[in-house]
């Protein structure tokens, strides 16, 4: 099994490994902790935030990682990370997206939406959260 085969892409995904992850409308407590435990498990990959439409546009590529909040906290269209996720799920190249919430009927949501299972902020620096996010390298 390749790492993105286990990260849940399938045998035919042909993506890109993630060059930059992007914080997607997290607090400044939440996008510290977050940024702490992905530094940690992907060494040398950038880690960048955002808290705008405009700034996410600029981030929306096939080799980002983004890990999106589920209840956004900056200005986007929606405040809502799962309806986020199904809109840039429709994109002709869309990103690798993660949902961030410990809710398991939040991650479902945002999986059917188009997203890779994510995680919980509870489960920041787990090793099967380390798994996960090494899978997309």
């Amino acid at each position: 099994m390749t790492n993105q085969e286990s990260a849940g892409l399938g045998q035919q995904d042909n993506r890109t490994p993630i060059a930059k992850v992007v914080l997607v409308g997290h607090c400044g407590f939440d996008q510290g902790s977050i940024s702490r435990a992905v530094a940690a498990a992907l060494p040398g990959v950038a880690i960048e935030s955002t808290y705008n439409t405009a700034g996410l546009t600029q981030h929306t590529r096939p080799d980002s990682l983004l890990l999106i909040n589920r209840v956004l906290d900056g200005r986007f269209v929606t405040a809502s990370g799962i309806d986020l996720i199904a809109e840039l799920a429709n994109a002709d190249s869309p990103p690798l997206m993660m949902l961030i919430s410990n809710f398991p009927e939040s991650q479902a949501q945002a999986v059917q939406a188009g997203a890779l299972q994510g995680f919980g902020k509870s489960e920041l620096g787990h090793p099967q959260t380390v798994k996960k996010l090494q899978a997309l390298t």
